[in-house]
């Protein structure tokens, strides 16, 4: 995957999964990418999580535990 280009639809996949542990969360909005981050606006605020996360949820998503996503829904910004 080239850098500096994640498949949207990956992070759209990662924020349907983190709804499940904090339903504020809400739709993708736009995202913007960084050297180790990812920030992600949505329509309920944003979340900042690692390109490795959204990279695992593209190659292999059956990887990403619940307790991971659990953690990871804590990063919610409204």
């Amino acid at each position: 995957m080239p850098q500096n280009n994640l498949p949207t639809y990956a992070i759209v996949e990662l924020l349907i999964r983190l709804e499940k542990h904090n339903p504020a969360i809400g739709g993708y909005k736009n995202h913007t990418e960084f050297d180790e981050g990812v920030m992600v606006r949505t329509s309920g605020g944003s979340i900042k999580f690692p390109k490795d996360l959204v990279e695992q949820q593209f190659r292999d998503p059956e990887r990403i535990t619940d307790k991971e996503l659990e953690r990871t829904a804590l990063l919610f910004r409204n």
